[in-house]
């Protein structure tokens, strides 16, 4: 059964990975090609953003399951300078890569509690690479007459140029009118609806600036050309499958497919998927309702990461999803039903071992799969689990080892991980955290002093921190 995914673009259901004809297929010389959007790195990422993540994640392993892991090739950026960035640079009065490194560093650390896949390839805005490539599309599309250049030096897309625009958004007509949703820079455009591919540097931006296209002055890129350079030069012109949150459907990625189409003069995504809002206790997040959540706020409430995980999944992806604390009091009593099972399911096959090659499996968990490849339907997939586990009842040991198979496969589809009991997951202080995070800025700053008394601070207080290329991670000290 292949993977159906509802498309964005047509508004239908398509298999994943069918090409048109004269193209490729998929292979380990054509892999199929996965982007996704990455966060803007100047703060933790909140639930709300995790719900796409871990989503993009079952769908990458969904996705190598069916080609098989070395014919993927799945890519997610960084946004590393825009107005959010540079402002928290600004505010805290540090090199702006600090602060980004900081917040990257954050990132990957909860991706890995929370078992999501690390890309292949994450890019960075302000890699010179990408940088370059982004320049290089601005001067395309200047070249082809689909952008221009504005009076203070900046460089904006003609969206007028593009009589595709608003496909993917059903953007209403007049939206795109002439004189309509004007903003901040709007005397610098010739109509609201043009959008930036390149700032002029202000004042505000401080030492951040990089040079321009050719006849443009220096600053940075704007936030949708980031995408379109970074897929292309590591995916190429046309990519398989382009997903994201629903909020950035319009603009960020109706921009994204007309600057992308115009410069390369090819279909740039033959395949959207966006996934829906997630709500807290009824209501959009925010900070002054105070249902804004962090992973490590809900690991100090002493839930797990892995019970997070899993009720992200308890709603389907293209529908809304209200999230609360019961819920996730909900999701480790699921997950602690899981790990009984697994439990069962080793006793059961005893010496057994592995299942022969070519034994049958019982195929009672076909239906998880079944439903995630349909839709990716996690609901139906998480009550097809349960039924399946339900019906299992005093197995010979190679039916026990079958199933135990077969059970596997479902958990590493989903990505849970059963391997530490349910609840059981250390939370690390608030304070043992705060002084990892200074820790590591004092490390990126090459203030090497500062970073090793801290260290020692940490080793006094009962806890280790492992340093990795991006990132680090707390243990507590063995007593």
């Amino acid at each position: 059964m292949s993977i159906r995914l509802h498309d964005s673009l047509t508004r239908e259901l398509k298999t994943l990975g069918q090409r048109e004809a004269g193209t490729p297929p998929v292979s380990a010389q054509h892999p199929f090609a996965f982007y996704n959007c990455g966060p803007t790195v100047y703060a933790p990422a909140h639930i709300g953003n995790f719900r796409t993540f871990v989503i993009n994640d079952v769908i990458r392993r969904l996705l190598e399951l069916e080609f098989g892991a070395d014919q993927v090739k799945h890519v997610r950026n960084l946004t590393d300078v825009d107005d959010k960035t540079i402002r928290r640079a600004r505010e805290e009065n540090r090199p702006l890569a600090e602060v980004t490194a900081q917040w990257t560093a954050k990132f990957h650390a909860d991706c890995t509690a929370l078992n999501c896949l690390p890309p292949h390839e994450e890019p960075r805005a302000t890699d010179p690479r990408f940088l370059r490539e982004q320049v290089n599309m601005i001067e395309v599309l200047l070249e082809k007459g689909n952008a221009y250049r504005a009076a203070d030096g900046s460089v904006y897309f003609k969206v007028s140029s593009f009589p595709g625009y608003g496909a993917l958004s059903r953007v209403k007509e007049r939206e795109l009118q002439p004189g309509a949703a004007f903003t901040a820079d709007a005397d610098e455009k010739e109509d609201g609806s043009d959008f930036a591919l390149w700032k002029a540097w202000k004042p505000d931006d401080g030492p951040n600036q990089w040079p321009g296209p050719n006849g443009a002055a220096a600053g940075r890129p704007g936030w949708h050309i980031e995408c379109s350079a970074m897929s292309k030069a590591l995916l190429g012109a046309t990519i398989d499958l382009h997903t994201g949150g629903v909020d950035l459907l319009f603009p960020h990625h109706e921009n994204e497919i007309a600057q992308s189409e115009c410069c390369n003069g090819t279909t740039f995504a033959r395949h959207w998927y966006h996934s829906e809002h997630l709500l807290v206790d009824g209501k959009k997040m925010s900070k002054s309702l105070g249902n804004l959540y962090t992973l490590d706020d809900l690991i100090a409430k002493g839930f797990s990461p892995m019970a997070v995980r899993y009720a992200l999944l308890s709603g389907h992806p293209r529908k809304q999803l209200n999230f609360t604390l019961d819920s996730l009091h909900a999701a480790e009593s699921a997950l602690e039903k899981l790990r009984g099972f697994r439990e069962k399911l080793c006793k059961w096959a005893g010496q057994s071992g592995a299942a022969p090659a070519g034994t049958t499996p019982s195929g009672r968990f076909a239906l998880v799969g079944a439903a995630l490849k349909e839709d990716l339907n996690t609901p139906a997939a998480l009550g097809a689990l349960f039924t399946a586990i339900s019906s299992v009842h005093l197995p010979t040991p190679m039916e026990a080892a079958l199933d135990r198979g077969a059970f596997a496969n479902v958990l590493g589809a989903l990505g849970f991980d059963l391997t530490l009991p349910v609840g059981d997951k250390v939370v690390t202080p608030v304070a043992i955290t705060a002084l990892a995070e200074k820790r590591w800025t004092a490390k990126q700053a090459k203030d090497f002093a500062a970073a090793d008394a801290l260290r020692k601070e940490l080793t006094a207080a009962g806890w280790a921190m492992l340093d990795g290329k991006d990132g680090y991670k707390l243990e507590p000290l063995k007593k």
